[in-house]
C-alpha cells in the first residue's frame, strides 16, 4: 500500500463504504462490486483501496476472528501478524509476570499490540514505515492505553518502558525469516536489547538452533497444528529452570505446554506397538521428544524419525495417535493389492524418513473403492514400511 492509497483509504466516505459492503467470497461478486460501486459515482481509486480492504479483511479472519471486520491491514502487514490468539497467551506472561508498560518494537498493523493493550497493558507501539504506522494507529483507536509512534527503533526513548516485544520484519528482498540476515532489526540488535530489560522475540519457528542464547527461554508455538514461531524470552519474561518450551494450542480452543531446562535426551528405539504417536511440531522443534517419550511409555521406531510407538493408548495434547492396523513393505504392488482388497478409495497419506511425494505415491496406487483410510510411509528399524492406521 502507498502512501496515495491510505489517504484514499482514510477518508470517511472510504471507511463507510468498506463496511457496508455486503458478505461474499466469490469472485464473480467481487467483479459485480466493481461494476457496481463505479456506476454509483465512486473513483477508481477509492473502488480499489475499498475492495482491496474488503479481501484482506476476509483473509484475516483466520488470524484475528471477528476482530477483523473492524481492522484494515497492509498484504506484508497480514502475513507477518500474529495470529489473536497466540498473541494473548504471549500478552498473558506479560501481565502475570508484573509488567506494566510494554513497547512493541517493530509493531506492524498492530496485532499484538491489540492484544497488550486489551489486557489493560500500557502500550507504546514503534513502527518506522509511515503506512503501516497509519494502520496500526486505526487499528489501535478503541485503546487510550495504546499509542503508536512513527520512528525507528533507535530514535525511541525506552526508559519508560517496563518491557518490550520484539517482531523482526523482513527486510526488502528477503524470502524467509529463518536467517539473521533477514531480519530488521538484527538479531544482535534484539538480543542486545533484550539483555537490557525483560524482552520477548519473535522469530521463525526454523531458525538456526546454534543462535539461541543460553541466557533466553526459547519457547516454539504451535496453533491448530502448524507451528507458527520461536519466541526468545529474557529477563523476568523467562522462567526459572526452563530453556525450553512447547506451547500447543489445540483447535478447541485448549493451551497445553510441555517444558525442560534443556533439549531433553534420547530415548532408546524399539519395536512397532499397537499405537503410533506423532508428535506435535513445536514438541519436535523444542527437542522435547524424548521426554514426551518418557511420559507416553513409549520410543522411536527409528533413531533419526519423528515417530513414537507403544503397545498402550495414552492420549495427549502433544501428539496425533493412530492405531496401527496393518504393517506392508513399502512397496507399491503390494499396497495398491491390499488397499483395493480393503475397498479403500480415498487415502490420505503421511510420510517421515522416507523420499517419497505423497501425491506421486497416490496417483501410483490408483485406489478404487468406498471407503477411506489414512498411510504411514516411513522407517522401522532398517524396513522401510507402509503402515494403514487410523486415528486412535
Amino acid at each position: 500500500m502507498d502512501t496515495a492509497e491510505l489517504r484514499e483509504l482514510l477518508t470517511p466516505e472510504a471507511l463507510r463504504l468498506l463496511d457496508a459492503l455486503p458478505e461474499s467470497d466469490s469472485p464473480a461478486d467481487a467483479v459485480a462490486l466493481v461494476t457496481s460501486l463505479r456506476r454509483d459515482g465512486h473513483s477508481a481509486e477509492r473502488v480499489a483501496a475499498v475492495l482491496t480492504q474488503y479481501r484482506l479483511r476476509r483473509k484475516a479472519r483466520a488470524k484475528f476472528g471477528p476482530f477483523a471486520d473492524r481492522m484494515l491491514f497492509t498484504e506484508a502487514g497480514l502475513e507477518q501478524a500474529s495470529r489473536l490468539r497466540v498473541a494473548a497467551q504471549h500478552a498473558g506472561r506479560f501481565v502475570r509476570t508484573g509488567q506494566r508498560h510494554v513497547a512493541d518494537l517493530g509493531c506492524g498493523i498492530g496485532g499484538d499490540a491489540l492484544a497488550l493493550a486489551s489486557l489493560d497493558l500500557a502500550v507504546t507501539a514503534v513502527e518506522r514505515d509511515p503506512v503501516t504506522a497509519a494502520i496500526a494507529s486505526y487499528n489501535l483507536a478503541p485503546f487510550a492505553n495504546a499509542s503508536v509512534v512513527n520512528a525507528d527503533l533507535t530514535e525511541v526513548s525506552l526508559d519508560d518502558a517496563d518491557a518490550l516485544w520484539l517482531d523482526p520484519a523482513r527486510r526488502a528482498g528477503a524470502r524467509k525469516l529463518s536467517r539473521p540476515d533477514d531480519w530488521s532489526p538484527s538479531l544482535d540488535v534484539a538480543l542486545e536489547l533484550s539483555h537490557a530489560r525483560p524482552a520477548g522475540i519473535k522469530l521463525a519457528p526454523a531458525m538456526d538452533r546454534g543462535l539461541i542464547p543460553d541466557s533466553h527461554e526459547a519457547q516454539w508455538v504451535s496453533d491448530g497444528g502448524d507451528v507458527v514461531e520461536v519466541v526468545l524470552w529474557s529477563g523476568a519474561l523467562a522462567r526459572e529452570g526452563v530453556r525450553r518450551a512447547a506451547l500447543v494450542l489445540g483447535s478447541d480452543g485448549s493451551a497445553h505446554e510441555l517444558t525442560a531446562a534443556a533439549d531433553s535426551p534420547d530415548v532408546e528405539t524399539g519395536p512397532l506397538g499397537a499405537f503410533l504417536y506423532e508428535p506435535d511440531g513445536a514438541v519436535i522443534r523444542a527437542r522435547l521428544i524424548g521426554d514426551l517419550a518418557r511420559s507416553l511409555d513409549a520410543r522411536p521406531v527409528h533413531p533419526t524419525i519423528a515417530y513414537l510407538s507403544s503397545d498402550r493408548l495414552t492420549p495427549t495434547p502433544f501428539a496425533t495417535v493412530f492405531r496401527v492396523r496393518e504393517r506392508w513393505p513399502l512397496k507399491k504392488a503390494l499396497i495398491a493389492r491390499e488397499l483395493a482388497a480393503r475397498d479403500i478409495g480415498t487415502v490420505e497419506i503421511k510420510k517421515r524418513g522416507v523420499d517419497i511425494d505423497p501425491a506421486e505415491f497416490r496417483r501410483a496406487l490408483k485406489p478404487k473403492g468406498n471407503a477411506s483410510a489414512t498411510l504411514i510411509l516411513t522407517r522401522v528399524a532398517a524396513e522401510r514400511v507402509a503402515l494403514l492406521v487410523e486415528r486412535a
